[in-house]
This record gives structure tokens, sequence and C-alpha cells, in this order.
């Protein structure tokens, strides 16, 4: 599917991550639906992570950071199909194995999702998907906190951050 295709079906989910229908991406968006999306850690060798600036033509939170690549799971896919999808047309990365670490519920003034935290261990180039990537680095734990100071970043990469990836990255668990 082309990028943010706003006819684009998704699955919408009960608070029980239950499914009960589908939409389009716009419908999800304006209504404030609950959906599922996925969320990808890309760690390097040197135990960095990737984080990447949305452009300011994407649907939700334009020219923030995150630190997780990931999307809106379409209708007929899973969340593994979506978040090696995703991997692969936001930065080039087609990794075969994702280790999932957590489903958790998120929620703003714009966002309901349930979510799936995966990561994937990659060194090598990344190849940034022009229409969503603006900008993108490895960072270790501190430059990653020092940016997160500086520069906006995504409600949920902030959560995922404070709930999960904080102690995940000490631990040497991703």
């Amino acid at each position: 599917m082309k990028p943010l295709d706003q006819d684009e079906p998704v699955i919408i989910v009960d608070e029980k991550n239950n499914e009960i229908g589908v939409a389009t991406r716009k419908e999800m968006r304006q209504k404030r639906l609950i959906h599922r999306a996925t969320y990808i850690v890309v760690i390097d060798g040197k135990k960095r992570i990737l984080c990447q600036k949305r452009t300011l033509k994407k649907d939700i939170y334009p020219g923030m950071w995150e630190i997780a690549a990931g999307g809106v799971v379409a209708k007929g896919e899973t969340y593994l199909e979506n978040a090696k999808r995703e991997l692969k047309e936001e930065t080039g990365i087609d990794c075969p194995e994702l280790k999932m670490h957590a489903e958790f519920f998120f929620e703003d003034e714009k966002n309901r999702v349930f979510g799936r935290l995966f990561s994937c261990r990659f060194s090598g180039a990344i190849r940034p998907q022009e229409t969503e990537v603006e900008d993108f680095r490895f960072l270790s734990l501190k430059g990653l906190e020092k940016l997160m100071k500086k520069e906006p970043f995504t409600p949920d990469s902030t959560f995922i951050y404070e709930k999960f990836i904080k102690d995940l990255l000490r631990q040497n668990a991703l």
C-alpha cells in the first residue's frame, strides 16, 4: 500500500483488543477509534537505538521524533507481519527475527492504540522512506535522553520509552 493512504482499511478493536470491525485510516483518526499498531526498536552493534524524525506529511504527530519504526496494523495483517513490513518500508531493514517484548494500551487526545513492542538488532545501511522519515540517527541511551529533552517526541514514543525501553536498554534485553 502507498504511504499515508487515508482509505487503507485498518483493524478496529475494543478495550480488550478484540477485533470489532474495520475502518479506513481516515475514519479511525477522525473518530479516534482503538486500533492496533507495531513499534520496532532497532539496536545497532554499538547498542545504540535508531531514532527517526517523522515528516510533516504524517497524519498524526507530524515533525516529531520517535524511537521506533512501525505503524497501524492493516486489515488482514498480524502484528508480526505488520512489524516486518513497516520496518522494511521505513528503514529498508529486512529483519527476519523480531523479538516481541510487550503488548500495551496507549491513549492521548489524538490516539488510542493497542501496541506491540518488538526489537531488532541491525548493523548496516539505513534507507529511510522519504515520505515518512525526515531524519534519523543512532543514539546511545544518554544521547537519546538528551535529544528527548531538546526536541519533541511522539507521546507514544515517550510512553514506551518510560514504561519499557529505558529498562530494557539498561538490562541489555533488547
